[in-house]
């Protein structure tokens, strides 16, 4: 590729010709072969050197020169000058000084078989570097895009998809169950990830992400590519049943209608594409009790509970709705509490009607322990919203006697009982937080009480460090998914009933003492 007698005009030939089969720009072409002469000439002029090689972009000629930087005393004879003799050299240039750099010319080289391979290996490295970094920056704005090619392999239950430019691999967990792909066939898939790796890029596919769904919605519904029509939450069981939100701020437009299309041809098209699995088009509203409803069509819901702390939900419904809402092995329910964001429990009306009646059977015998009192008064108590001994406490006696059978004397008797029965505790707790040996750092840490201190004691979490390396959904408890299968995790101050920006603020207060 590079000799001696190589002709100027056929230089530019071959790095436009190089330049246009590769679709890369012909400045890396160009400066690969300069990158590939300097090596050869550094080999024959000597590596201690300091060689630069211009390939003039317009006329083709190659210019070899040594570079050699201007001092006041020379260390180094292959690299510096002193200012006298580079003068002497460069006799047009007037106005050098100390720190400049002269360029001088050195003839040209005749390339030998092993100098004229090596340069050939260069650039053939340079061309394929940025060959790749081309087809990286092409694919990483596919990103988020569905894209289409033809299965090249199947490789350990994975599948490998020509692109035309490039390869991409839709893992076997990113395929939709029970599909059956071959060798040969077209398919569609949903870019998530374009990775840049030393051995080069890679190109995940995805057919079971929910993002696919929605891709394919946007693709075949005008409304939702035009932006009049909004896709708000994706779920997916991939295979089996999917559930999408939509909203048009458009009161004329029906986005559920655009996207079922008439007779259903929208959706259908997307349904056949999925291989059959059943889709629920639900139409998106801020109100969020009637969202849940909407979700778990077709139950009919009673009441919704919500806890927007803690991003949990209880559904009450009747016995004969209870089966439509869970779904066949949990598929309703678990896909309306992905695409609500929300854990959803479901409860029939008389598991609620038992619970609120345990909770109040729970409270009453509390105070009656606690305060001394008989069951009647305790009842009447939390029927009237007095629920804990720390509520009666903070209390004040026009607050208790607004309480029907109540008088000031008694009012007083059960604040002062209150009160008392909170000191004895405090110093109940103190003396086991001693024995369990709690840290001061924890122990004095904002928002902690004692009560949570003596449940994290018990748990082996005694100082500041300790709790910094939790995270919230240990402290409040959550969910983490295995296998594709929601597995609840018991938080170690879940009966506090902390919400989760409270956990947050406590943990990030403990890593900024302990990390500082």
């Amino acid at each position: 590729m590079l000799n001696r007698g190589l002709d100027k005009v056929e230089l530019l030939r071959i790095v436009e010709a190089v330049a246009n089969e590769k679709s890369i720009d012909k400045e890396i072409v160009l400066e690969s072969m300069e990158s590939a002469i300097q090596k050869a000439a550094l080999t024959k002029f000597g590596a201690e050197n300091n060689i630069r090689v211009v390939i003039d972009r317009i006329t083709g000629d190659i210019k070899i020169q040594k570079v050699l930087d201007i001092v006041e005393d020379v260390e180094d004879s292959s690299k510096q000058i002193i200012l006298n003799d580079a003068k002497s050299i460069d006799k047009k240039n007037k106005d050098l000084k100390i720190g400049d750099q002269i360029f001088e010319d050195l003839p040209q080289i005749d390339f030998g078989r092993i100098a004229a391979q090596s340069a050939k290996q260069v650039i053939s490295l340079r061309v394929k570097e940025a060959e790749k970094n081309r087809q990286y920056e092409d694919f990483i704005e596919k990103q988020g895009q569905i894209l289409s090619g033809i299965i090249k392999r199947l490789e350990y239950g994975n599948v490998i998809i020509d692109l035309g430019k490039a390869e991409g691999v839709i893992k076997k967990d990113e395929l939709i169950p029970r599909e059956i792909l071959k060798t040969g066939d077209r398919v569609k898939a949903y870019c998530y990830e374009v990775k840049k790796e030393l051995k080069g890029h890679q190109i995940f596919l995805s057919r079971a992400h929910p993002q696919f769904l929605a891709k394919l919605f946007f693709q075949e519904v005008p409304e939702i590519y035009e932006g009049v029509i909004e896709i708000k939450a994706v779920a997916r069981d991939p295979g089996s049943r999917a559930k999408i939100c939509v909203f048009s701020s458009e009161s004329s437009i029906d986005p559920v209608g655009a996207c079922v299309g008439m007779r259903g041809s929208r959706v259908q098209t997307i349904v056949n594409e999925l291989h059959g699995e059943k889709i629920d088009i639900i139409k998106w509203t801020e109100d969020l009790p009637t969202l849940i409803s909407e979700s778990l069509s077709p139950a009919e819901i009673q009441k919704v509970l919500i806890d927007k702390d803690n991003k949990r939900i209880d559904v009450i419904l009747t016995e004969e709705n209870l089966s439509k809402a869970i779904g066949r092995r949990g598929q309703n329910v678990r896909l309306a509490s992905k695409l609500t964001n929300y854990e959803i429990d479901i409860l029939t009306d008389k598991e609620d009607s038992e619970r609120r009646q345990a909770e109040f059977k729970e409270r009453t015998e509390n105070l009656v322990k606690s305060l001394e009192v008989d069951e009647t008064l305790g009842q009447l108590l939390v029927s009237e919203g007095m629920q804990s001994i720390e509520e009666i406490a903070q209390a004040s006696p026009e607050d208790i006697i607004k309480i029907e059978g109540i008088d000031e004397a008694t009012a007083s008797e059960l604040i002062n009982r209150s009160k008392e029965n909170l000191i004895k505790e405090k110093e109940e707790i103190s003396k086991r937080l001693k024995e369990l040996g709690m840290e001061d750092g924890l122990v004095n840490l904002k928002g902690i009480t004692q009560g949570m201190l003596v449940l994290l004691g018990q748990r082996n979490i005694k100082k500041l460090s300790d709790f910094a390396d939790l995270s919230s959904d240990e402290l409040i408890g959550g969910f983490d998914e295995v296998k594709g299968k929601k597995i609840r995790i018991e938080g170690y101050l879940e009966e506090f009933s902390l919400s989760r920006e409270e956990a947050d603020q406590m943990i990030m207060a403990a890593r900024e003492i302990v990390f500082k």
